[in-house]
Order: C-alpha cells, then sequence, then structure tokens
C-alpha cells in the first residue's frame, strides 16, 4: 500500500513538474542540485584540461606559450558557458572578470566580456509577480502604459519604460525574481570549488572574487540603497553642471523594484575621467561599474552643451580617508615618475616587493614608460601586446598582489579598466588633460586633508597657499599645451624660428 502510493506521489510529481516546466513557470536552471552539478563539472574538466595538456611540454618553450594560450581559451569559453546557463550571480562574477583587462589573460577578458550583452531576461509573468508582491498591485493599476521589451537587461535586473497614471514617463527597475533566493548559495558553491582548486594548484589565488562578491552582491540586490547612492552622489558632485543623476521615486520603489526619472541618450562624454577623478581622489565615493551602458551623454537644447547621465547606482566604494591620501599620493609620484615615492605608496598600499608591477596595473603601462613618465607619450599598439603578453606570464605575481592589497583596491582596479575601455573609444587614453585632471584632484585632496589635521592658523594659511600654487602652475602648463596645439602656438614657433634664423 505503502510502495503503490508513493509511486502515485512519483507519477503525480512528474506530470506536475510536466505541466509547470511546459508553462515556463518552472526551470532547469532553477535546481540547486543542476546548477551545482554543472559548476562542478565545468570546474572539473577546466582543472583537468590544465593538468594534462601541459603536463609534457618545456616551461617557456614556444609550444608551452602556444598550448597554454589554447588552454586558457578552451576555459574561458567554458566558464562563460556556466554564467550563461546559471545566470544571475555566475553572469555578475563573470563581468567582473572580464573587466580586469591588463590584469588577467586576454583570451579570459575577451572571451568573458560577451556576458554585458547576453544577460538573462525576465518574463512578463516574472515582472507582474515582483511587482504584485513588492507594491501590492497591479501594473495596470500602476501605470497607463508598461513596455514589455526591456530597455536594457543585466545580471541582476531589466529597466523598462512606463508611464504613470499622471503622465510622467519614468524608468522601472525591476529585480530578476530568483537571484535573491539563489545568490547565497551562489556564492558558497564558488567558494567551495575555489578552495578545492587551490588545493590542486597552490599558486591559484582568487579568493579575493568570492569575498568581494560576498561583500557586494546584497549591496546590490537592495535597490532602496542604490537609491540612497544616487541621491548621495547628486548631492555631492552638484557644481558638476554637466552631471545629471536620475531622481527616485521613492513612494514606488523597495528593496526589489526601483522606479527613477526616465533619462535617455547617447553613450560616453569626454568629462567622465574629470567626475571620476573628483569621486575618487576628492570625495572618496566612486561609482564603480562605468561601463558604456550605465554613463549616457545626452545634449542639453538650452545651452548646448553635453550632459553625462550616471545609472545604475547600486556598487559604490567608499575609501578609507588613509587609503585615499595613499591613493593620492602615489598617482602624484606616477604622473610626476617620482620612483621613491612610487615605490613608497605602493608598499603602503599593501604591493610589497611587486611594486613594479603594481605601477603597471594601476596604469596599463610598461615599467619602461612609468620610468620615462606616463603622461610623456601615448600608448603604442606594441606597448599594448607587450602588457597583455605579462598579465598571462604574470598571472600567479597578479593574484598574489590582489590578495595583498586592501579590499578597496579591488574594485578601483575594475573601475580603472572600465574608464580605460571608455578613454579608448573616445581615443583619450592617456592624454595630458586626463592626468591634469587628476593632478589637480589630487592636489585638493592633499591640501584638504591637510588642512583638517592642523590646528594653526598660519599653517593652514600655507597650505592654501601652496595648494593655489601647484594650481596656477597645473593651469599656466595646460595653456602652455594649449598654445602648443593651436593655430597661434604654431605662428609663434614659426616667428621664433624665423628671427633666430635671421640672426645668423
Amino acid at each position: 500500500m505503502a510502495r503503490r502510493a508513493l509511486k502515485l506521489a512519483s507519477l503525480a510529481a512528474a506530470a506536475s513538474g510536466i505541466y509547470l516546466y511546459g508553462n515556463k513557470y518552472l526551470d532547469p536552471n532553477d535546481f540547486g542540485v543542476v546548477r551545482v552539478g554543472r559548476a562542478i563539472a565545468t570546474t572539473a574538466v577546466i582543472t583537468y584540461d590544465y593538468l594534462t595538456s601541459l603536463r609534457s611540454v618545456p616551461y617557456g618553450s614556444e609550444e608551452y606559450d602556444f598550448l597554454k594560450s589554447q588552454v586558457h581559451l578552451r576555459s574561458a569559453e567554458r566558464l562563460r558557458e556556466l554564467c550563461c546557463a546559471n545566470r544571475g550571480t555566475f553572469i555578475k562574477v563573470g563581468q567582473h572578470l572580464g573587466a580586469l583587462d591588463y590584469l588577467l589573460p586576454e583570451e579570459y577578458t575577451r572571451t568573458l566580456k560577451v556576458l554585458h550583452s547576453q544577460a538573462p531576461q525576465s518574463t512578463r509573468q516574472e515582472i507582474e509577480q515582483v511587482i504584485r508582491e513588492d507594491l501590492g498591485k497591479e501594473i495596470k493599476e500602476l501605470f497607463i502604459s508598461f513596455e514589455d521589451t526591456p530597455l536594457g537587461a543585466a545580471s541582476l535586473a531589466q529597466v523598462h519604460k512606463a508611464v504613470l497614471q499622471d503622465g510622467t514617463t519614468v524608468a522601472v527597475k525591476i529585480q530578476h525574481p530568483k537571484v535573491q533566493a539563489q545568490s547565497s548559495k551562489d556564492i558558497l558553491l564558488m567558494e567551495v570549488l575555489l578552495l578545492v582548486v587551490k588545493q590542486i594548484f597552490p599558486d591559484f589565488e582568487f579568493m579575493w572574487l568570492v569575498e568581494e562578491a560576498k561583500k557586494n552582491l546584497p549591496l546590490e540586490l537592495d535597490f532602496l540603497n542604490e537609491g540612497r547612492n544616487a541621491e548621495r552622489v547628486a548631492n555631492m558632485l552638484k557644481n558638476f553642471d554637466f552631471l545629471k543623476v536620475p531622481r527616485i521615486y521613492w513612494e514606488l520603489s523597495t528593496r526589489r523594484v526601483l522606479l527613477m526619472e526616465f533619462m535617455e541618450g547617447g553613450q560616453i562624454s569626454r568629462n567622465l575621467g574629470k567626475l571620476y577623478s573628483e569621486m575618487i581622489f576628492v570625495n572618496g565615493f566612486v561609482h564603480c561599474d562605468p561601463h558604456p551602458g550605465n554613463v549616457l551623454v545626452k545634449k542639453c537644447p538650452v545651452s548646448g552643451k553635453a550632459h553625462i547621465i550616471l545609472l545604475d547606482h547600486g556598487l559604490y566604494q567608499v575609501l578609507s580617508e588613509s587609503f585615499r591620501m595613499d591613493y593620492c599620493r602615489l598617482w602624484q609620484a606616477l604622473i610626476k615618475a617620482d620612483m621613491k615615492r612610487v615605490q613608497k605608496y605602493s608598499r603602503r598600499l599593501g604591493a610589497g616587493d611587486l611594486y613594479p608591477l603594481f605601477a603597471c596595473m594601476l596604469t596599463a603601462r610598461s615599467w619602461e614608460s612609468v620610468n620615462r613618465g606616463i603622461d610623456r607619450s601615448p600608448v603604442s599598439a606594441s606597448e599594448d601586446v607587450e602588457i597583455r603578453s605579462n598579465a598571462a606570464a604574470y598571472l600567479p605575481q597578479i593574484t598574489q598582489l590582489l590578495n595583498n592589497v586592501p579590499r578597496q583596491m579591488l574594485l578601483l582596479l575594475k573601475t580603472n579598466d572600465l574608464l580605460r575601455g571608455i578613454e579608448s573609444a573616445l581615443h583619450t587614453r592617456a592624454s595630458a588633460s586626463s592626468f591634469l585632471n587628476m593632478s589637480r584632484c589630487c592636489v585638493r585632496a592633499v591640501s584638504m586633508y591637510q588642512r583638517s589635521k592642523s590646528h594653526s592658523l598660519y599653517r593652514r594659511a600655507q597650505i592654501s597657499l601652496t595648494e593655489a600654487l601647484s594650481l596656477w602652475q597645473i593651469n599656466l602648463y595646460e595653456l602652455f599645451l594649449w598654445l602648443k596645439g593651436s593655430q597661434l602656438g604654431n605662428w609663434v614657433t614659426a616667428l621664433l624660428s624665423w628671427m633666430h634664423h635671421s640672426t645668423y
């Protein structure tokens, strides 16, 4: 009797499963055993590939380098397939890895970059479910119109254009319904798998990745936190008239639903470097996801100026004062090619004896360029190739360094790489203007810090005078560069040359 009841229950469960799957209420990817099994299998295959493919080949030979590149590529493709299949947290971590240009082998970053365009989309039913659960109303009760096709989809959420009952056009950010429940389990799974891999490859040091995910994912999954960040950065940078941050509709926002002012525009702006220098060096509150989809530009119809629209405020890094000052002084030393201070402040930031590698990672320049001065010459194609080759060759040292530096540095490295990608698209990478903006912010930040620590009126006045002189020197140098590159500068140079020759 019990056996018959068990058989009937099994048949009923199977029939229900088939029915639910056919009606798209149930996805096999949502089963823990499927997700765990897929992750374990992928990790095992990648590990076996590295263990066997390079075993009988002489280290350092051309054949070794060729085979290693092939293993990197195969492993990156398997990792990408795993991320696409398990979605959610896996895609988020894969996107993070794909953004680490010059820190990971090119095979990985090139392959994983596509995850930005392969994020999952929730169905209309799932969207309705989240809004019903969080706001207690149906979509038709809240909006006159609601576009089914999202404006954009990311690993954790997607954004829809809608019109409120009063006629206001808004952007509605809605979290994928299953991400919240799966994220903590996914992170635990990654942590276990990375610990196992480290037992096999002692030089494999990627636990920092899991630690960052454990700390940052809960913040990114709380849209109320994102709304608070948006308001904070809008107030913090209100003096930048080119920056626009969408207004938050708090009465219709929850941890999984965020209603914002609708803004549209094109992508990329030259003022982005100026904006980020202010956030990093002066304020220590840094938007850590500046990929092109989150940074839009719109021309103001009245002034004709380009406005930057900064989106997705879920992930910010708050820099401690001591870290921010060391980071400021390190960049000042890098811009001035002061190697003694580069070594001093790199060590203070946890780089130890690997400070030359750390300087190259921060600037994405070769050690030769760092010694010569990173503002002296643009990045050449051959230097780019050299940097990427070194990223593959020094992977154990890079992972060791990433484990040693303060956790605050990890998101800054990712942010630097994303900004460099945008600068490359604008052809402004390693330009004089970007370094001048950074220099101004560093001078202001260090002066503000010194004044806050001084109790002497005379000393504070002295610091302010030194700051004014330093900023004046930077402005004078900027004027010199402008004259040098202008038609007027060409005329003056030609006149001086003519006068010089006419005296002989």
